[in-house]
Formats: structure tokens, sequence, C-alpha cells
């Protein structure tokens, strides 16, 4: 059956439409062309023909006129609106016109730079000229590495292979440098949050290094859609950017369905499992024959999923996610272009514009925290023409409650600002000590920040810089990239290792640090590519877990308890019934026990505990102290009960005003506050020294108050439910009612 039938199929089934809260169907749009470039170098004319082009997209050809004109360009256009183009012309057009020119193209991720070097080496095949384009990543041999400094015209690699092997070793690398004359960055919004705050920081030590080498290089950016892509360029690159968004790419017929899974306890405010119901609209899909993608929230729920759709199509449905080795990765893209896989189960890792082929049909199992992700995930079905099919399934938290029950909030809404803070002092004087290393500083020098010259004297107090006349020098004897991550504030991962087989040990995968309590505590069940394994033994000092393979019909979740203390306040903002503040707070983590959860059912069948030293992190919170005099008349337990279903709605709502994913954001509630003595409500980074998350609820503060009142008191459960304050379970009897009372104090 063809997606076109098996759509008018289901517009058809009772079944189905009782749960779909919108059905929108998004017509077909037709292509807006403009012609090539007058300048245009005639060789990549003569390509461009050969490949059946007779002009371009609107956007390409205003992306490559700005460009070849000298402006550093970001475009900002939909998922496969051929934006590669944008930058791939003006760079092969600089190449074939001074042969000695340079580019650079940065990817957030290996198999995205592995992709579009295969793009363009085709582009240079069509045009027979000897522009030689390489991909320099961990994966690259020792003995291509010389070749590729001397000799690579086009130079792509990806973020951390330009923090820890390019840049510290640059001056094996003067011909790049000397001649540089584009930086490309594609995916620019994958860069926010920590990852953002880090290789903004990389970007200025690169930037220092092509003046060393005396050039000055154009940045050209690509980004899916985000509320502020210029401001957001020119924060990450340091550089005025001009902004190209006239998208003139045609897109197929969508139809995109917003599905709410049935209600199974009314009072309760229960629904049934959003996995379980993403688990049966992608076997129809699959028995139909219909190629669909599954987006999953976390690594658990994506092996879940594959385990129960494995069933169905063995060997034709893959799991991709963070974790799995390369050549797996490389060998699902392949497996998926050619069409010999039918379904992929994968976290956001195949949000990004790898090549994966047609695919008709995408399901997300859970809204993924903001507009301008769902509209990348839902992108990778109908890539190119046709109609294809898009199904957001809501889980029951009231994030995705919200979402679902308000779609025009969604379909007419702006998508989200992309915050990045590359001030931040941790990372910040991490990457300061990466570029002494690199190159001494003088006297006047500022990397992104006034106060450079404390900084570096504070590390000459520190003994890991020297200081002599007007210059700093690099003098400890250890080699700073290697311990700076640039995907979490803290620097380790834990690799997983894999010892079913007593003769030969294999590392399967890795977790970061952070999480490896939660994912790998003893006797929790790790599943990787639909196996499960249990945990024997979680060694933090030497950052390894070691599993080995079982067949149980359970998985494992663990629970976290948080302990927070304030140690200062920046802004805060004090009314008669309440008070807002913005601080540094300190966040205690322990995770105390693991529940195992039985396949299928998804039953809670036992419990045990955790025994793993607490974790420590201070980073940035905003926090709401509750002072209205009638308050001082609630019972204890039930202003517990009130504090926890505000601070639960107030921790998924907040996401829809930020672009961050809800594990960025901690939630806690004190009835008395250490600091104040008086109930109080936290939400903090979950990054140590934060990345702007508070900073921006502080200023949202009485907007997400008001939503949150509103949503709680939209909802149709009795007394609280798992789609407003929380499950019961979790917050007490009668939280609904309470955490409205609490919302009527704050005026």
């Amino acid at each position: 059956m063809n997606i076109r039938m098996l759509i008018d199929q289901l517009q058809r089934e009772e079944d189905l439409l009782k749960n779909v809260t919108r059905w929108e169907v998004i017509p077909p749009r037709e292509a807006q062309y403009a012609p090539f470039p007058e300048n245009l170098h005639p060789d990549l004319v003569s390509a461009l023909k050969k490949q059946g082009f007779e002009r371009l997209y609107t956007h390409q050809a205003t992306a490559v006129e700005h460009a070849l004109g000298g402006k550093n360009v970001v475009v900002v256009t939909p998922t496969a609106s051929g934006k590669t183009l944008c930058y791939n012309l003006p760079v092969l057009h600089t190449i074939l016109e001074e042969n000695s020119a340079r580019a650079l193209y940065i990817f957030p991720t290996k198999a995205l730079a592995y992709d579009q070097m295969a793009e363009l080496n085709r582009w240079i095949e069509l045009m027979g000229r000897d522009i030689k384009g390489y991909t320099y990543d961990g994966d690259t041999p020792a003995s291509a590495r010389q070749a590729i400094r001397r000799a690579g015209h086009i130079v792509v690699t990806n973020p951390d292979m330009l923090h820890q092997a390019v840049l510290p070793h640059h001056t094996k690398w003067v011909k790049l440098f000397e001649n540089l004359r584009y930086i490309v960055i594609d995916e620019l919004h994958a860069y926010r949050g920590v990852f953002g705050s880090h290789f903004a920081n990389v970007l200025r030590r690169l930037r220092r290094i092509c003046r060393h080498y005396g050039s000055e290089p154009q940045f050209i950016c690509s980004s899916a859609t985000i509320a502020n892509p210029r401001s957001f360029a020119e924060t990450l690159t340091g550089t005025r950017m001009t902004l190209v968004d006239n998208n003139g790419a045609p897109s197929g017929e969508k139809h995109f369905l917003f599905y709410n899974p049935p209600v199974v306890n009314k009072a309760l405010g229960i629904r049934r499992s959003s996995v379980l119901e993403a688990r049966r609209l992608a076997e129809t899909l699959l028995k139909n024959d219909i190629q669909t993608i599954v987006f999953a929230r976390s690594r658990v729920r994506v092996e879940v999923l594959l385990t129960y759709l494995q069933n169905i199509l063995p060997g034709k449905v893959r799991g991709y996610r963070g974790g799995y080795l390369p050549n797996q990765r490389r060998a699902i893209e392949k497996g998926l272009r050619s069409g010999e896989i039918r379904g992929v189960v994968s976290t956001n890792a195949l949000e990004l514009g790898i090549d994966i082929g047609q695919l008709e049909a995408c399901i997300i199992c859970g809204y993924p925290g903001s507009i301008s992700s769902t509209w990348q995930q839902a992108g990778r079905a109908g890539r190119r023409h046709g109609a294809s099919l898009q199904i957001l399934v809501a889980s029951s938290n009231p994030l995705d409650q919200y979402v679902i029950q308000h779609p025009e909030y969604f379909l007419e809404q702006s998508p989200e600002h992309a915050l990045v803070q590359p001030d931040n002092l941790i990372i910040l004087v991490n990457h300061i000590k990466c570029a002494a290393y690199e190159l001494p500083f003088e006297a006047g020098e500022q990397f992104g920040v006034a106060t450079t010259e404390e900084i570096l004297d504070f590390l000459a107090e520190e003994k890991i810089l020297h200081r002599s006349g007007n210059r700093w020098y690099w003098m400890n004897q250890s080699f700073p990239a290697k311990e700076v991550s640039l995907r979490t504030a803290d620097q380790e991962n834990v690799v997983i290792i894999d010892i079913s087989e007593t003769a030969s040990h294999k590392v399967i995968g890795e977790v970061d640090r952070f999480s490896a309590p939660m994912l790998l505590h003893e006797e929790a069940i790790y599943l990787h590519e639909g196996v499960q394994y249990q945990v024997e033994k979680l060694d933090l000092e030497e950052k390894k877990a070691y599993v080995r393979e079982v067949d149980v019909d359970y998985y494992t979740d663990a629970n976290l308890a948080v302990q927070l203390r304030v140690l200062g306040v920046d802004r805060e903002e004090t009314s008669e019934t309440h008070t807002r503040s913005l601080g540094e707070v300190t966040v205690n983590a322990l995770v105390t026990l693991f529940k195992k959860i039985k396949l299928y059912t998804h039953e809670n069948i036992g419990s045990g505990p955790v025994h793993l030293p607490e974790q420590e992190m201070h980073t940035s919170a905003y926090w709401l102290t509750l002072n209205h005099p009638e308050i001082s008349r609630f019972r204890q337990n039930d202003l517990q009960t009130g504090l926890v279903g505000l601070s639960n709605v107030l921790a998924y709502l907040a996401p829809v005003y930020l672009m961050c994913d809800p594990k960025d954001l901690g939630v806690s509630a004190q009835v008395k506050a250490v600091h104040s003595k008086l109930p109080t409500i936290y939400l903090y980074d979950k990054v140590p020294g934060g990345v702007g998350l508070s900073d921006k609820l502080f200023e949202l503060s009485e907007q997400l108050l008001n939503i949150a009142k509103a949503h709680i008191q939209a909802c149709p459960c009795q007394g609280g439910c798992p789609s407003c304050v929380g499950p019961v379970n979790e917050t007490g009897e009668g939280a609904k009612d309470l955490t409205l009372k609490l919302l009527s104090y704050i005026k």
C-alpha cells in the first residue's frame, strides 16, 4: 500500500480519529527560482546543468550572491531545502578562481560530516578539477593526516576535533590558516545550551589563530528555523551576519496529526502509554511497507520501542542513537537510503540533516521539547516530493498535554529563541586555558569579555600561566583541550564494556558522567540495539561500567533525590504576595533507588537501593518564594502537596518558552527554604555555571504562572493527574485544588 492510500484509509478510521486533536494538512509548496549569479564560475554552472539545474532556488541565489560579495551569511530555511549549495557554490567558486584558497567546514556530528563530504566529492568529480576535500575526524588514519594538513582545499571536521586536534596543533596547519577564506557552519541551531556555549569559545580561539596567520575568513552558516537566527549566529561567531530566509524550495503535501492516547482511568487522569501507542501506530505503517522513522525522547524509550518493533519485521528495523559506534551508525544510514531497512527508532541524533533517503512517515513519541526540534524531526519524512505522514504522540506530562490540547500554539507560534552563554565562567576559563596553550596572550587582548586580564592574572597565580612583561604564557604540564568536553560542562564520559564473553571484552557505548549513576548503577538494565544488559559494576573513578547480556522481561528506571542551597542573589523583585529571584545555587544529587518496569504492560514489578556517592554542582537558578499571609494557615502536608504540584507544572511548561529539553532544567520544592524559611520553588540550569535558562525564566515569571494556572484549570481530571500537577502517588491527595489555591495567592 502506498502512503496516499494509507492516509485515505486512516481518515476513515473512527478509533484513530477520536484520539486526534487536530489533523493539519500542510499543502504542497511550489518552487520559487532565481537565475544563477552572473559572476558564478563557468565550471560550476556547467556542473549544475549536468545535474539538471537550470536555475537556483531563491534562497540559494541570494546566499551565493551575498557570500561572493564578501558578507558573512546565515541561511535559515526548512529541512531538505538545498542549503548545501548555499555554501558549496561560493567555496568552490573561490577555489576555482584562486587555487591557494582554503575552506573549513564544521558539522556538529561525525556522521553529518561524512555524509556532506560524499556530496562535496560528487561535485568535485563532476567538474573534473583538482580540488581536494577531506574529512578530518577521529576515524581519519594517521597516514592520511599529514596530506590533509598540507594539501586539503576543503577540510571537513566537527567541533570536538577542531577543539582537540586542530587548534592546539595549529603550527602543523599553517597552509590552512594562512589561506582560510571561508568557515562553514552547518546545522547552526544544534549549537545551543552547553554545546553552543563551548562552541562559541572554540570559534573565538579559531578566529584568534586566523588573525595570528593574517587571515580574516568569512562565515557561511545554515540553520533550521529558530526565532533569533541573526543574533544567535552573531553571538556564536562574534561577527556581523546577513540573514537569508527567502525559502524557494518546493515541498510535498504533509499530514500532521496531533494524537492524544486515550484515558484509561478518568479519576486519576491516566492515559494509555505513549510508547505503546507509538508502537501500535508504527506497526500499522510497517505492516503496510511504509518506510518509517520513530523518534523517542530517551535512550531507554528508543531501546524499548526497538524491542517491540523488531518482532514485526525482524532484521528490517534498527535503532539509532548516541552511544552506538560509528560503523553501526553508517551501516544503518546506508540501509535506510537503499530501502533495505524499513524502520528506524532514533533519539534526536537523526534530527540533523544526514541523508537517510525518502522516508514516508514519521512518528514522534513525546513532544521533543521545542517547536524547532519537532519540525526538524517531522521534516525527516517526505523530504522531497509526494505526500507524507507525521504523527506527534503525546505523553501524559503537562508539557505534552499543553501542546496536544493547544495545537494552534504549536502551529501558529514562531519557533523558540536559541540560547547560549559563551561567558559562563567555567566554560570561558577552560577555553582561555586552551587559547593560552595555543598562543600567548598579549596585554589588552580580549577573549570575549572585558575581564580577560583578570582571568589571566588569576591563572598566573594558580601557576597555570606565567606572566612575563605584557604576555601570559602556558606553563602547566597538562594538555588543556584534552580535559575539556564540548558536550557537557562535566568533562568525562563513562564507557560501557560488555563482559558477556570471558575471552573478549568489548566497548558497546558510552554515557556522560552526570547521567551514569541514573542509567548504569549496579543491577540496572541497560538496553543497546534491542539487547538487554545487566550492569555488574559501575566504576566512576575509572569511568567504566561493566555489563553482561541477560534475557529478562523488564527494564529499570532510577529515582534522584535533590538538595539545593542558595549561594548568592543576582536579581530580586518582591511584591506583597511573592518574591522572584535569580542567583547562584549549589545542587546535591543522589540516586536513591531504582524501579523494575515490566515490558509491554509497564507495571512496576519491584525496586532496589542504589549505593553511589552524592554529586555536587554549582549552577544558576530562578526561584519563586511565597510570602502571602494566608499561606501560613496551610497544614504542612497540604503546603507540601501544593508546592510539588506547582513545581511539576512549572518545570514541564517552562521548556515551551525556552529552546531547551525538559531535561536541561532541574526543579526542587522546599516547604521551608534554608535561606528564607519560606515556601520556595526552584528551577535551575542542569549545567555547572548555567547557560542562561534561569535568566530567561526570571523575565517570563508572570507569563509562566498565568499559563500554569490556565492549564491546570482546563485539565478534565478530578484531583490532579500526570497531565497537570503530576500523579497522585507523587503529589498527594487534593493536589490540583491545593496547587490552584497557591496560585490564587500569587498576584
